[in-house]
């Protein structure tokens, strides 16, 4: 009987692919595969001759910010549009409604 011993095994968590503060998250989707030539120019037609699943998967990044009103930098799981929605509202708008949901921030 052999016994492998794993001393370096520990888990690892995959953070999904959400954001925080707009809770854009992957869809699914499809791509299809067409080809003909089109009736305006005199073709049969176009058809579809594929469908092949995909995922759309929002633009996500670990962003560091300065939040001023506690003298420290807090970092956030956003999309390329959250950073719009903290300019637009302030950081610390976005971080009481975060919190308010029950993010530790």
């Amino acid at each position: 009987m052999i016994v492998i011993l794993l001393s370096n095994f520990r888990e690892e968590r995959i953070m999904s692919k959400k954001c925080q503060v707009t809770k854009k998250k992957p869809v699914v989707g499809r791509t299809y595969a067409i080809r003909g030539i089109a009736k305006k120019k005199k073709g049969i037609g176009l058809n579809i001759t594929g469908k092949t699943k995909r995922r759309f998967v929002p633009n996500i990044f670990k962003k560091r910010l300065w939040f001023a009103d506690e003298n420290r930098f807090i970092t956030l799981r956003v999309s390329a549009n959250a950073l719009r929605t903290i300019d637009k509202k302030g950081l610390s708008a976005v971080v009481k409604e975060l919190r308010a949901e029950g993010h530790k921030i």
